[in-house]
């Protein structure tokens, strides 16, 4: 009797001096870390957040089990809590940059961060839905303004932790190039935070290479660097909430501009002190 073919037949074995092209790994098992669970396999993880103080805790204990919550039904309450989180802490964070000048700027500063972060994340909103989707995501429009949402909150939240740290600067310098400075260094460094849990929220979204969302990165940076400039001024004093049509800068343009005029300044203060 004849034996069954064989449905799966053996792959070639590449000999000595075979020609055969060496085996290329998925993209997928590039970017995803070995050993990463998906998500929901902790016990911990399908337990609801609770509220703006649970999703503070969670954000900074469990990120994953914010991402699995996002992605359940009724998850529009747990987003609204990361907003919540982030405008309170973007407030007080700009409490504390408003000290550096006082007066209008008390209320000004706090005023402008939230607007900028507001009006840049809707404005990056559509552009990561798209490269979400060619990064091979499964994620929906909802999903990827929670993990946005969850962005701020933890940027922000980290800006707070690093706003005594600011005060005590700003009662104890003039510079406003410095001050500038400062606020961007602690920026940058919530920024990495929050970013690093976006990547990890679309790899666990099963999105298949980080190419996409780190052009998006690039392209948020670009935008809310240039918000701090079109809601200028954030740190100093100004006569007007806004700068006017005429004014319009490039952010680069403006610091530089800070910067040649504190150097003037600070040589006029020379120059009559000799």
């Amino acid at each position: 009797m004849n034996e069954p073919e064989n449905s799966n037949p053996a792959q070639p074995v590449a000999s000595a001096g075979s020609s055969l092209p060496p085996v290329i790994p998925h993209v997928s098992e590039i970017w995803h870390r070995p050993g990463e669970e998906p998500l929901g396999t902790d016990s911990v993880e399908r337990t609801a957040v609770p509220g703006v103080i649970g999703a503070v805790e969670a954000m900074l204990r469990q990120p994953r089990r914010v991402m699995y919550q996002l992605r359940q039904p009724g998850s529009a309450g747990l987003s609204g809590s990361l907003v919540l989180v982030a405008v309170l802490c973007s407030l007080v964070y700009g409490v504390v940059v408003g000290t550096f000048s006082g007066g209008e700027q008390l209320w000004a500063a706090p005023a402008k961060i939230v607007l900028g972060m507001a009006i840049s994340a809707l404005i990056c909103l559509p552009s990561l839905y798209i490269f979400s989707c060619l990064s091979g995501s499964s994620a929906n429009i909802k999903e990827v303004f929670g993990l946005v949402t969850g962005l701020l909150a933890l940027m922000t939240v980290l800006l707070v932790g690093f706003a005594p740290v600011a005060w005590v600067f700003s009662q104890s310098t003039k510079s406003l190039v410095a001050m500038g400075g400062l606020h961007l260094v602690f920026w940058l460094v919530a920024v990495a935070f929050g970013i690093r849990f976006l990547s990890s929220g679309f790899r666990n979204y099963s999105a298949r290479s980080p190419g996409g969302i780190r052009v998006w990165v690039v392209i948020f940076l670009l935008v809310v660097l240039q918000m701090t400039t079109a809601l200028r001024p954030i740190v100093g004093k100004s006569d007007r909430f806004l700068p006017a049509a005429e004014e319009k800068q490039f952010f680069v343009t403006h610091w530089l501009n800070c910067i040649d005029a504190e150097s003037e300044t600070n040589r006029g203060d020379r120059a009559r002190n000799d």
